[in-house]
C-alpha cells in the first residue's frame, strides 16, 4: 500500500456553493472539499442537518475570513410539515411522542391553517428544537440530549418574513404540507413545523428540508457535492464581496494605501458605515472597508494568496478513509 504523500496546497481564494446531498453533515462536506481543492482552510457558513439538502457555501483559503458576513443572512428554505404527530426532534429522525386520530387530522381546514401560518410570520420569539448546535453551558444542546439529558432551551427572537403554503397532502391519516419560508439567521424550520402542529391541535414535525437561498446566493448556482469540481466552481473573491456589498473601486494608489493599513478619501457623497468591498484596477478584492467622516478605513484586509504549506494527500491509487458521518 502507497502511503500518503505531501505535495503543494492550492493557494486559490473564492467561495464555492455547494448542493449537499442527504445523509451529510457540514463537516462531511468541509471534510471532502478540503481534499478536492487541497488545502486545510475551508469552512462553512451556516450547517445544515444531515436530513437537509440544498444550499451550502464554504470558504476557500483568505475567502474563508467572508463566511463571517454569510452566516448572518436571511434564508429560504422549501420544507415539508407532517401534521398529524409531534416528535422528539421535531422532524422525521426522532421517535414519536403523540399521534392525533386520523379524524382530527381531517379536521384541520384551509382557514386554520392559514391562521397558523399567518400566527408564524413577521417577529416572532420562537424556542429553538433541543437537538440544536446551540451550546448550553460548553456543550452542544445535540450532544445533551444523546446523553439523555432533558434540554428547553429559551425562547429568542426571529423573523419570518415569508411563511407560504404551497401545497397540501392528506396521507394516511397525516397532511403534508409543502411550504416556502424566507426567515432570518438563527431560525428553525423544524420549529416552525413543531409550533403550527402545536397550535393546531394535532401535533407536527418536518419531514424534507431544503435550503434554496442566502443572501444573493442561489441553489441555481451550486454544484452537486459529487460532481465537484472546485476550480471551475470558484467564485472569486473580489466578485463574492461585491455581491455581498457595495464595490469602492480602487486606483493602483488607493489599492497600495489601503494594503499598507493606511485610510483613503471616501467617493463624493458616501455614507458613514461599510462594510464595503474595495477592489483594485485588476480585480483584486483588497480589502473590505467602511466610511467614516469622508475616508474609507480598511476593517478586513485581504492580502494577495501566498504560498501554502504542503498538505498530506492521499495517494491517487489508494482509497480515501470514511469520512466521519454523524
Amino acid at each position: 500500500m502507497n502511503a500518503p504523500r505531501r505535495k503543494p496546497g492550492s493557494t486559490t481564494s473564492g467561495l464555492v456553493l455547494i448542493d449537499k446531498p442527504q445523509g451529510w453533515t457540514s463537516h462531511d462536506a468541509v471534510a471532502r472539499t478540503r481534499r478536492l481543492a487541497n488545502t486545510r482552510k475551508v469552512g462553512h457558513a451556516g450547517t445544515l442537518d444531515p436530513m437537509a439538502t440544498g444550499l451550502l457555501i464554504l470558504g476557500i483559503n483568505s475567502s474563508t475570513r467572508l463566511l463571517t458576513y454569510v452566516v448572518g443572512l436571511d434564508k429560504e428554505y422549501l420544507a415539508t410539515i407532517r401534521l398529524g404527530a409531534a416528535t422528539t426532534t421535531d422532524d422525521a429522525e426522532g421517535e414519536e411522542l403523540t399521534r392525533a386520530p386520523a379524524e382530527s387530522v381531517a379536521a384541520v381546514s384551509a382557514a386554520a391553517i392559514t391562521t397558523g401560518i399567518r400566527g408564524l410570520t413577521g417577529a416572532i420569539s420562537q424556542r429553538p428544537s433541543a437537538v440544536s448546535a446551540i451550546k448550553v453551558d460548553g456543550k452542544r444542546a445535540y450532544a445533551r440530549v444523546r446523553a439523555g439529558e432533558d434540554v428547553e432551551l429559551p425562547a429568542r427572537p426571529v423573523t419570518v418574513s415569508e411563511f407560504e403554503l404551497v401545497s397540501s397532502t392528506p396521507l394516511d391519516g397525516f397532511l403534508d404540507l409543502e411550504v416556502r419560508v424566507v426567515c432570518s439567521s438563527g431560525t428553525y424550520i423544524r420549529a416552525l413545523a413543531r409550533d403550527l402542529g402545536a397550535e393546531l391541535g394535532v401535533g407536527g414535525h418536518l419531514t424534507s428540508l431544503r435550503r434554496t437561498r442566502i443572501g444573493p446566493f442561489g441553489i441555481q448556482d451550486a454544484d452537486p457535492l459529487d460532481q465537484l469540481d472546485v476550480a471551475r466552481a470558484m467564485i472569486g473573491p473580489a466578485d463574492a464581496a461585491s455581491r455581498l456589498f457595495e464595490r469602492l473601486d480602487l486606483d493602483d494608489k488607493q489599492a497600495v494605501d489601503l494594503g499598507q493599513g493606511k485610510r483613503i478619501d471616501a467617493p463624493a457623497g458616501a455614507v458613514d458605515g461599510g462594510p464595503v468591498a474595495a477592489v483594485d484596477p485588476h480585480g483584486r478584492l483588497v480589502g473590505l472597508v467602511e466610511y467614516r467622516a469622508g475616508q474609507a478605513k480598511s476593517i478586513v484586509n485581504f492580502p494577495p494568496d501566498a504560498p501554502a504549506d504542503p498538505v498530506t494527500v492521499a495517494d491517487p491509487a489508494e482509497p480515501a478513509a470514511p469520512e466521519d458521518a454523524s
